[in-house]
C-alpha cells in the first residue's frame, strides 16, 4: 500500500476521533450540568378568622296532589279496528292477523277468522267432547223432539242448557263466545257477533237461556232469524238448502253453513236429531213440475185431496181431545203434559178416514256433491283468508229406547270427521246428567 496514503488516513481518523470528543464534552456541559436551582421565598400568610355560623331551616314540602282521573272501561268488542293484514315473521309456528271475514260473525279484527294467538285459548268441554279455541259457537236443538218423555223432558233439557252456561263460566276472560237455539232453520242467537267471557256475561246467559222451552203451552222458539248465506259460487246446494227447508237434510245443510260464516274456531251442537250429511231434496225442475201436475190433475187425484182436506178441521178435533185426555191422566199421576214434535195423529195413533193422496216425488242431491260444495265453503272462507276453519263436534240426544242405525251413526261420523270434529250419542235423562263435563274444566 502506498505509505502517503496510509498517512492520509491516519490522520483523517485522528482529526474525526478528536472532533467527536470535544462535541461529546459540549453536550455533556448543556444538558447534564445544570446550574443549581434558585427558590423565592412564598409570600408571608395572614391568619383571619372565620365568619359566624349561619342556621338556616329548611321544611319539607308536601307532595302534590294529582288530579285523579276516573278509568273508564269500554268491551273489546266495540273499538272499531281498521282492516288489517299483518304476516307476522317466523316463530315456532307461523301465523297470520288479519281482519274480520264479515257476514255474521265477522267485520272486526276481535270477531274474525283470523288472529289465532293463543291469546284467549280455552279448554272447552261439553258432555265429554273437548276441544281448545279462543272462539266457540254453542249451539241447541230448540225443537219439541228435545222434550220428549223418554228423554227426560225439560229436566233434561235443563241439564243442557246449565251445561253450556257452566263452560261459558269457565272459559278463559280472553275467549270470545256466543250461543244459538234453532229450529227448523230459525235461530236464535245470544248476541249478533261472539263477545268475550265473563262472570257478568255468564249470569246475562242464563237470564237470556232461562225462559226458552220452559212453559210447556208455549214451546215457540221467539225473535228468531233465518240469516242470508253468503253467496259461494253458483250451486244447485244452496239452491236447496235456501229455500223451503224440505227435509231434516235441508235443515242441517243451511245450519252447516250459518256455523261457518260465524268466524269462530269451534262448534259444539246439541241436538236430538242428526245423522250427517245426507241426501237432501231439491227443488223439481220444469219437466219435472209438468209431469207432477199432469198427476194431480186427474179427477181421482183431485177427489181424494178433496175428501183429506175436509177432514183436517175434524182430525184437529180428534187431536185436541185426545190430548186433553192424555194429560189429565198424566196430571193425575203428577207427570207435565205430553210432548209432541211431529205428527201429531201419528203418535197419539189416531188414522186419518182420508188420506193425502201424495204430495209428489222428491228429487235428491248425493252427499258426495254436498261434500264437494262446503270444500269450496271451507276454502273461500277460511283457507283463501289464511285461517283454519272450524271443528264441528255434535252430541245427540236421543231417548233411551229410540231407534238409530249403524247407518245414521256411521253418516254422523262421516260428518264430524269432515269438519275435524268428535260426536257422541247420549241416551236419556240420567245418560245425559251423568255425561256432564263443563263444570270440572277450569281455564
Amino acid at each position: 500500500m502506498n505509505p502517503l496514503l496510509m498517512k492520509v488516513i491516519i490522520i483523517s481518523v485522528g482529526i474525526h476521533v478528536i472532533a467527536g470528543f470535544i462535541a461529546g464534552i459540549i453536550t455533556v456541559a448543556n444538558i447534564v450540568i445544570q446550574e443549581e436551582t434558585q427558590f423565592e421565598e412564598p409570600p408571608a400568610v395572614v391568619e383571619e378568622e372565620p365568619p359566624p355560623p349561619v342556621k338556616v331551616q329548611i321544611k319539607p314540602q308536601q307532595p302534590k296532589q294529582q288530579p285523579s282521573q276516573r278509568l273508564t272501561m269500554r268491551p273489546v268488542a266495540n273499538i272499531a279496528v281498521a282492516n288489517v293484514d299483518v304476516n307476522l315473521p317466523d316463530m315456532d309456528q307461523s301465523f297470520t292477523v288479519s281482519a274480520g271475514l264479515g257476514g255474521i260473525g265477522g267485520g272486526q279484527l276481535i270477531g274474525g277468522t283470523r288472529g289465532n294467538i293463543g291469546m284467549g285459548m280455552s279448554d272447552i268441554s261439553v258432555f265429554g267432547l273437548k276441544s281448545r279455541a279462543e272462539r266457540v259457537l254453542f249451539v241447541i236443538d230448540a225443537n219439541k223432539r228435545m222434550l220428549e218423555d223418554k228423554k227426560g223432558g225439560m229436566n233434561s233439557y235443563n241439564v243442557i242448557k246449565d251445561e253450556i252456561v257452566d263452560m261459558v263460566g269457565n272459559l278463559s276472560a280472553g275467549t270470545l263466545f256466543n250461543v244459538a237455539f234453532y229450529d227448523y232453520g230459525r235461530l236464535k242467537f245470544f248476541r249478533p257477533n261472539t263477545v268475550p267471557a265473563g262472570t257478568e256475561i255468564k249470569a246475562e246467559l242464563a237470564k237470556w237461556a232461562a225462559p226458552i222451552n220452559a212453559d210447556y203451552k208455549d214451546l215457540k222458539l221467539k225473535d228468531t232469524t233465518k240469516p242470508k248465506l253468503q253467496d259461494i259460487g253458483e250451486s244447485e246446494v244452496k239452491a236447496a238448502m235456501t229455500g223451503a227447508q224440505y227435509a231434516s237434510g235441508n235443515e242441517l245443510t243451511y245450519l252447516t253453513q250459518v256455523f261457518l260464516e260465524q268466524s269462530i274456531d269451534a262448534v259444539f251442537v246439541i241436538t236430538g236429531s242428526h245423522q250427517g250429511f245426507q241426501r237432501i231434496i231439491r227443488p223439481a225442475n220444469e219437466r219435472e213440475k209438468a209431469e207432477w201436475q199432469r198427476v194431480t190433475s186427474k179427477p181421482d187425484y183431485q177427489k181424494k185431496l178433496a175428501a183429506h182436506k175436509a177432514e183436517q178441521a175434524e182430525m184437529k178435533k180428534r187431536v185436541a181431545a185426545e190430548m186433553k185426555r192424555v194429560n189429565a191422566a198424566r196430571a193425575k199421576k203428577g207427570l207435565p203434559p205430553k210432548v209432541i214434535a211431529n205428527n201429531a195423529a201419528g203418535a197419539l195413533g189416531l188414522k186419518w178416514k182420508n188420506p193425502h193422496p201424495g204430495r209428489g216425488p222428491r228429487y235428491y242431491i248425493e252427499v258426495n256433491h254436498i261434500e264437494r260444495y262446503f270444500k269450496e265453503v271451507i276454502k273461500a272462507l277460511y283457507e283463501d283468508e289464511g285461517a283454519q276453519p272450524p271443528s264441528i263436534n255434535v252430541v245427540l240426544f236421543l231417548a233411551g229406547d229410540e231407534s238409530y242405525s249403524e247407518e245414521r251413526e256411521k253418516n254422523l261420523k262421516r260428518y264430524v270427521r269432515f269438519f275435524g270434529g268428535k260426536s257422541r250419542v247420549i241416551r236419556g235423562q240420567d245418560e245425559i246428567k251423568n255425561a256432564r263435563s263443563s263444570k270440572n274444566t277450569q281455564n
